[in-house]
């Protein structure tokens, strides 16, 4: 299932998502797990489109909602446009529990806002956080999306993880168990240095055995100034051709079963950051490409 029919079948229209900066950091930059974190990840933790986190909250959907507005189409009602808040970068369940739920429920209290989706780590999902979780999961539509990338321990060391793939598994019972109403999605990168074919297939098989509830798939891209920049530099590592990925993603669609959702099959990287592979920044080509491929799946 695509996530877009997905959305129309619970808020009955097109639902946007717009990213926001809850003000988190990661547990692999503070030093609690590591200090360089995950080697392919940007200074902005992977929030590239996020607005200025001295914004409120509130103040950060506004301008978000901006954004969106000016792309929708002169027949869309502005007022009745459904929106998603979607907390991205860094870990955002890492923190003082008390005020990460006060960002959420000041999420929730926008205009148009309908759900919550929570960008975080498998090895992030205490107690007091759980019950948060559990307590919104019965009030709105909430998802959690948990960076997973690889099941390939030993890519998973190289690419500075810090977790091991059992914290994973663990992770996704513990959503279910504190509120079956949570959307669990496992974010999966295609063409980490070290992994096979089998490797990436593998992945996406293990993320269906874990019982995910929905999956997101990129490539890997190399951005400015992060650690996988001088490894690339260095010849220790080469994306994927354009052909090469799709025919991966091809492959990986005939293992997804129907009710999973897919919410991503390309990547969206900043191009003033990109430096390869260059086919990535051609976002109209790649969304195109992968929408034939949902259409046939």
């Amino acid at each position: 299932m695509t996530v877009s029919s997905f959305y129309k079948l619970i808020f009955g229209q097109k639902v946007y998502k717009i990213s926001l900066d809850g003000g988190c950091t990661c547990p692999n930059r503070d030093g609690t797990v590591g200090t360089g974190g995950c080697i392919f990840c940007s200074a902005t933790g992977s929030g590239d489109f996020v607005p200025n986190k001295s914004l409120s909250i509130s103040e950060q959907i506004e301008k978000a909602k901006l954004l969106v507005e000016s792309k929708l189409s002169k027949n869309v009602s502005k007022s009745e446009q459904k929106y998603i808040a979607y907390f991205q970068n860094f870990t955002n369940t890492y923190g003082n529990a008390s005020t990460l739920l006060r960002n959420w429920e000041e999420a929730l209290s926008a205009p148009q806002i309908v759900g919550l989706a929570i960008g975080t780590r498998p090895d992030c999902l205490g107690e007091e956080i759980l019950k948060n979780l559990s307590s919104l999961a019965d009030k709105t539509f909430l998802q959690i999306e948990l960076g997973l990338q690889t099941t390939n321990e030993k890519t998973a060391k190289y690419i500075r993880r810090g977790f091991l793939n059992e914290c994973y598994f663990e992770a996704v019972q513990k959503l279910k168990k504190a509120n079956p109403k949570i959307h669990i999605v496992t974010h999966v990168i295609f063409g980490l240095p070290g992994d096979s074919e089998n490797d990436m297939l593998k992945t996406v098989k293990d993320v269906i055995s874990a019982k995910s509830d929905g999956i997101k798939i990129t490539n890997l891209y190399i951005l400015k100034n992060t650690a996988l920049e001088k490894d690339f530099n260095n010849n220790k590592c080469l994306p994927l051709e354009m052909n090469q990925y799709f025919d991966l993603l091809e492959k990986a669609l005939k293992i997804i079963p129907s009710n999973m959702v897919v919410h991503r099959l390309t990547g969206d990287p900043p191009k003033k950051l990109l430096i390869e592979p260059k086919w990535a920044a051609n976002k109209k080509l790649t969304m195109n490409l992968a929408k034939k491929l949902l259409e046939n799946h």
